[in-house]
């Protein structure tokens, strides 16, 4: 039997939603952030930057197998989000995240998606067996 996902009855907890609302930050650029990452090629590249502290353009274009120019605009995209900084040493430019913050952020949506995924996968097989 399948359960509906939504109240049968309205019932507003009026002190609750107050409560919430006069609490509720802007997010505005929060939900820059995770749009940002939403693109799968940006997010293997700030996933990249947890496994290496530092990659050059050039690497970063081998890793999204890409071209130079394709991986320098999502690099710069990172960068002007405050994701991301750039350094150039030579004629290199070297890119790495900006701060333990995206570090961490990168890491744990990534553990919770492992997690997620196995319980999606042993619901699947439960709907399959049965």
């Amino acid at each position: 039997m399948q359960t509906k996902d939504i109240c049968e009855v309205t019932k507003v907890h009026e002190g609750v939603v107050l409560s919430v609302k006069k609490k509720l930050p802007d997010v505005t650029k929060v939900a820059l952030i995770f749009k940002a990452l939403a693109d799968e090629t940006r997010l293997k590249i700030a996933y990249a930057l947890t496994i290496e502290k530092e990659l050059c353009v050039c690497d970063v274009s081998e890793i999204i197998e890409s071209s130079t120019a394709t991986a320098s605009h999502h690099l710069r995209f990172l960068r002007e989000l405050s994701l991301a900084k750039s350094r150039r040493k030579g004629k290199l430019v070297y890119y790495s995240l900006a701060d333990h913050h995206v570090n961490e952020l990168v890491k744990i949506a990534y553990e919770h998606a492992v997690e997620e995924g196995e319980k999606i996968g042993q619901n699947s097989q439960k709907r399959i067996s049965t």
